[in-house]
């Protein structure tokens, strides 16, 4: 197996990074939208995290990855299969799994297995892609380009936490909640309105402008090609200490208040960029106190608030033909319109 470049070792991505470690904290959030320039690790940098992080326990010989710990969202398997004995457990790397662009309905939602139909007559059903991704990552690269058909199909999972599935003589319901990245380069089209609204965060991936990160991105990219063992080591430090990192976050997160004021405050700055429904506020809530739980904080602060506020609402802003001002002013001069300086 082919080693994977650490994410600790990645430079000159900042808003990426933030934006994939808020939602490896709380994937809740609803996941990550990164536009940008071909070539800028857009996919290192989600295969390097989901590396990172420690391995997932689930039902032994489930299909779907069932956390054993969550019996009320088990798959139609597990739960009878389980109904009234504790299942065994085992551990497994968090699945990364990419949906093609021209990839078909049948291998993203599942199938009938068609060799054991033809083999032995059953009808039984054949996963697709949509279970692999389930308590990991759902990666689609060129995310603007995918058809029309298979928006919908996310759009309803990602809706839902499940995936339902009726052909074929077969009638099949299992869980499949994942954390969506998309990536893609704006200038090949836009991204739908429905589909744009399900990413909690979005960033804005840029190649870097200043000699010396070009330099740096580089060299370590070329260490790594050259001897990836030796260079993987030269970071497993690093790596140990984020993932460290990401585990006690994980455990203090649901401590972590987020005070009266604060929920004012990210109300009413939705209000002024006039985003549409409250999706923006609840992004806007949950990437920052993800934020504060990375730092040991104890509650939300509007340091936290200002940290996510780009990345939380920079995809949801109506166009305005009067201001030609890019996503990050607009939001960084209503920021100090409703918050201050």
């Amino acid at each position: 197996m082919r080693a994977q470049y650490p994410f600790s070792a990645i430079v000159g991505q900042d808003a990426l990074r933030s934006a994939l470690l808020a939602t490896a904290v709380d994937p809740a959030i609803g996941g990550v939208l990164a536009f940008g320039e071909r070539g800028t690790g857009k996919s290192t940098a989600v295969r390097a995290l989901a590396a990172l992080l420690p391995p997932m326990t689930v039902v032994d010989g489930c299909r779907y990855h069932c956390d054993p710990a969550e019996a009320g969202a088990y798959c139609d398997e597990c739960a009878a299969a389980y109904a009234r004995r504790k299942p065994r457990t085992r551990s497994v790397p968090v699945p990364v799994v990419d949906l093609p662009l021209g990839a078909t309905e049948d291998r993203v939602v599942g199938a009938l297995d068609l060799e054991r139909a033809l083999t032995q007559g059953v009808k039984a059903f054949e996963p697709g892609l949509l279970a692999r991704a389930h308590r990991g990552y759902l990666y689609v690269d060129e995310v603007n380009l995918l058809e029309d058909h298979l928006v919908d199909l996310l759009i309803d999972v990602a809706a839902s936490g499940e995936n339902l599935v009726e052909r074929e003589g077969l009638s099949i319901r299992h869980p499949a909640r994942f954390v969506l990245i998309g990536s893609g380069n704006p200038e090949e089209g836009e991204l739908r309105p429905q589909l744009l609204d399900r990413f909690g965060l979005s960033v804005e991936v840029r190649t870097p402008r200043d000699l010396a990160t070009r330099v740096e991105v580089v060299r370590r990219r070329d260490a790594f090609d050259r001897d990836p063992a030796t260079f993987v080591r030269r970071w497993q430090e690093e790596e140990a200490k984020i993932r460290r990192q990401i585990l006690a976050a994980r455990r203090r997160l649901p401590g972590v208040r987020v005070p009266e004021p604060m929920l004012e405050r990210a109300a009413a700055l939705c209000l002024s960029l006039g985003t549409d429904g409250l999706r923006g506020e609840l992004a806007l809530v949950r990437a920052a106190r993800a934020a504060a739980s990375l730092v040991g904080a104890k509650s939300v602060t509007e340091a936290h608030l200002r940290e996510v506020a780009a990345a939380a609402l920079g995809h949801r802003l109506r166009r305005d033909p009067l201001d030609e001002s890019g996503s990050l002013v607009r939001i960084e001069r209503a920021v100090a319109e409703a918050w201050g300086p």
